[in-house]
């Protein structure tokens, strides 16, 4: 048995009449020969929806992706940060002398050795955080820490070129005996 299309299934029914199955017929039968002498084509909606849906999924993911990526390499860089001081920190001497410094708008207080004191003055030793602690290291590491983040360095004088060099004839006090006790 042949399938019946389904006009010859509403015609058998008696849903529609001859005369609308016979118009309908023309009409599409014109319609896909104007198709087919101008060259147009249908356009398929559903498919233009469906490909700019597949456009704007793959730009998602693509940014996704990209701020994952981002996020990754921050917390690679807060683990080397983290590292170097680690390895690299000074022994604090709770017995020594109070070193102020800032950090933000805040004045903090670091106790140190007279000699740790004099170093961090010459640009010799900086102060870092890690966290919400602070540790004294060479400045060649606090170097290697501000180029990965420059919030972390809080203390870095810059040590002086020529520290033997100085001349003392251009001094106006040189003469001046400073007193033992004066700290500044």
């Amino acid at each position: 048995m042949a399938k019946l299309t389904l006009q010859e299934q509403l015609l058998k029914a008696g849903l529609v009449s001859d005369a609308k199955a016979k118009t309908a017929k023309t009409e599409k039968r014109k319609q896909e020969k104007l198709k087919q002498k101008n060259n147009v084509e249908e356009v398929d909606l559903a498919k233009l929806f469906a490909e700019r849906a597949k456009a704007e999924q793959i730009e998602k993911d693509r940014l996704l992706n990209q701020q994952k990526a981002q996020e990754a390499e921050k917390k690679a860089i807060a683990a080397q940060i983290k590292q170097l001081i680690e390895e690299h920190k000074q022994a604090q001497d709770p017995d020594g002398l109070a070193y102020n410094f800032t950090d933000g708008n805040k004045v903090k207080k670091l106790y140190v050795s007279e000699a740790m004191r004099d170093n961090l003055i010459r640009g010799r030793l900086a102060i870092v955080r890690l966290g919400k602690l602070y540790e004294v290291v060479s400045s060649e590491v606090a170097e290697k820490i501000q180029l990965r983040n420059p919030a972390c360095v809080l203390v870095l004088n810059k040590a002086a070129a020529n520290e033997a060099t100085e001349t003392v004839a251009d001094d106006p006090y040189a003469d001046y005996q400073i007193p033992d006790d004066l700290m500044w």
